[in-house]
């Protein structure tokens, strides 16, 4: 039986993906800064533990509790919109330590786990505002392109060690908690200047015909985790499949 960890399990995306791998089979480990273990099966093959990635101490307790560990999904991530002129840069800081710099340092704890068996899957959930730019989200896009550029190169670092590196790019996903669980990180970062970008950005947004869903992603995961070939980018979702396919 194969163990998958997965990052930011409380909702959206990881929720969903923590459900498919378990549905199919495999151990999994739901991590999430707060537990919530009825929102999953109940199951010996289900562990819920307390995880934020911004605490490196606690990544090695996980990692070192759940080893053997065969596929690492790094999905915890938070949203920031508005302008970058109004965002103190405190707050792009904080983005940058749960998308990025968290992302980066669960990497690398379970890398030498993987090393070591000569195998394992590293699944990085980005965006695709790494593929197409769009205005009031400078810095989150920041923190998510900085990682497709830092997996890009991990792939060829750790490819001689049998290990893999995949990106996963979701779509705009309106059933997410991007926008609820930024509330107060976001307030006041829209002034009367941007108020009409910021307008017109939300109705393009809300006019979208394809979007992604939760169920989008898990399956673009669990596609990733699975691949053997040198595939590294999945788009999620039929807007972001579409988005790859016009570049």
């Amino acid at each position: 039986m194969k163990t998958v960890l997965i990052t930011g399990c409380s909702s959206g995306y990881g929720l969903q993906t923590a459900r498919c791998f378990h549905d199919r089979g495999w151990s999994v480990v739901a991590t999430m800064r707060a537990p919530r273990p009825e929102l999953l099966p109940s199951s010996e093959r289900m562990r819920v533990i307390a995880l934020d990635v911004t605490e490196p101490e606690r990544i090695t307790e996980v990692v070192a509790a759940c080893e053997p560990i065969d596929v690492l999904v790094n999905n915890a991530g938070i949203g920031l919109f508005g302008a970058f002129e109004a965002t103190p840069m405190a707050t792009v800081r904080e983005v940058f330590e749960t998308n990025t710099f968290g992302m980066m340092a669960m990497a690398q704890a379970v890398i030498p786990g993987f090393r070591a068996r000569r195998s394992g899957t590293i699944v990085n959930v980005t965006s695709t505002v790494a593929m197409v730019p769009m205005p009031l989200v400078a810095a989150y896009t920041a923190s998510k392109t900085a990682i497709e550029g830092f997996s890009t190169s991990l792939a060829l670092e750790l490819a001689e060690h049998g290990i893999r590196v995949k990106l996963v790019q979701p779509g705009y996903g309106p059933s997410t908690s991007f926008a609820k669980n930024g509330q107060g990180r976001m307030e006041g970062l829209l002034p009367e200047p941007y108020a009409d970008l910021a307008r017109r950005s939300f109705e393009a947004i809300g006019g979208l015909d394809a979007v992604t869903t939760p169920e989008d992603v898990a399956e673009g995961v669990y596609r990733a985790a699975l691949d053997a070939s040198p595939t590294m980018r999945f788009p999620a979702g039929a807007d972001a499949v579409a988005l790859a396919a016009s570049r």
